[in-house]
């Protein structure tokens, strides 16, 4: 089945008003920029964005924060965007901060079927309100509930035209737990090959889980803080 859809406007014009969408990457490194980017042009707003970070000012989803699109953040940190820093602590815009293992760890269950699991971290502080804990082996657990979207955009290195996909070192990060735990998975990759390709021990998420897939004409792939070495 070809799953090949011909620009990111065409795949991202699929989601609607009030969508929760994850975002895969870790700072700016794996984003699905083209897809973010097509979203930002649409004008979709309301959305829920699952992502560990939001990216910064000018890029990533960042640009959705910056345009008002964006309702609600579930991630794990802040990062490096100012304006979603205002926007939080102006309580102009809905933030759950998220343990970065336990986001993780919430995304695969869903992903996997599982209904929750029990973790002991966050046990004794404000993560933990309002949330059953248990004592297991005498250390106290608190039950964290699967998180799952509408749509997941996730960016890969290669993949082929059944969805197939191969990550690339770092830019792995929560991409393949996200393309598991949507409705709906829209890959983009810098790479479209026919099937037959891929090294198949290479393949990390397989093309049932994808929708759609695109690739991306060019990639920036910009670094939140460059330092230097000085000499």
């Amino acid at each position: 089945m070809n799953k090949v859809v011909q620009s990111a406007e065409e795949a991202v014009a699929r989601i609607p008003d009030g969508a929760s969408i994850m975002m895969g990457g870790f700072g700016l490194c794996g984003i699905p920029e083209h897809l973010i980017k097509a979203l930002h042009q649409r004008g979709t707003k309301n959305l829920t964005i699952i992502s560990n970070n939001a990216g910064v000012d000018e890029f990533g989803a960042g640009m959705l924060l910056k345009a008002r699109q964006v309702r609600k953040v579930i991630g794990t940190y802040v990062g490096e965007n100012k304006e979603f820093e205002r926007q939080a602590l102006a309580r102009e815009i809905e933030v759950e901060l998220v343990p970065q293992g336990t986001f993780s760890e919430r995304i695969r269950a869903a992903g996997a079927g599982i209904g929750g699991f029990f973790t002991p971290t966050g046990y004794g502080t404000i993560i933990a309100e309002g949330k059953e804990t248990r004592e297991i082996d005498g250390k106290q657990y608190v039950l964290e509930m699967p998180l799952s979207a509408d749509f997941a955009l996730v960016k890969a290195w290669k993949g082929d035209t059944t969805g197939n996909l191969v990550y690339r070192k770092t830019a792995r990060n929560f991409n393949p737990v996200m393309a598991t735990a949507a409705k709906v998975t829209m890959a983009e990759v810098e790479h479209l090959v026919e099937p037959g390709e891929l090294e198949p021990d290479a393949v990390i998420t397989p093309g049932i889980f994808v929708k759609h897939i695109i690739q991306g004409p060019a990639y920036e792939k910009r670094i939140e803080k460059r330092t230097l070495r000085r000499g």
